[in-house]
């Protein structure tokens, strides 16, 4: 069975680089372009995994997340924090509303795909 990974980041460029990439490992990625309409397509989809950007309109990485790990209903699907931010503090809010890895932009593609493996 495919693995889906749920893409969040309002950056369309980026999306669609990192769809082509993902996809030539054989996962099906579905994408969102806001924080809002990400946690939409979560419930909705329940992706294997998810790529979550920070910064972005509507609702950030931040909230998206924690709506997310303190729902039972969602809190088992992994989160990856994929953002420019690379202060300690951003990678502990990370942590602290529950991501279970933070990659700064711009990242390693090989680094990234060995986060996705256990997926």
């Amino acid at each position: 069975m495919t693995k889906k990974i749920l893409i969040i980041d309002d950056e369309m460029d980026f999306i669609d680089l990192l769809k082509a990439r993902l996809e030539a490992e054989g996962y099906e990625i579905i994408a969102a372009c806001d924080g809002a309409q990400g946690l939409e397509k979560a419930k909705e989809e329940k992706p294997d995994l998810i790529l979550l950007d920070i910064m972005m309109p509507k609702m950030d990485g931040y909230q998206v997340c924690r709506f997310l790990k303190f729902d039972e209903a969602f809190k088992h699907i992994p989160i990856i924090m994929l953002s420019a931010r690379s202060q300690a503090q951003d990678q502990k809010k990370g942590t602290e509303v529950g991501a279970d890895a933070y990659v700064t932009k711009p990242f390693d593609n090989a680094d990234l795909l060995k986060k996705t493996k256990p997926v």
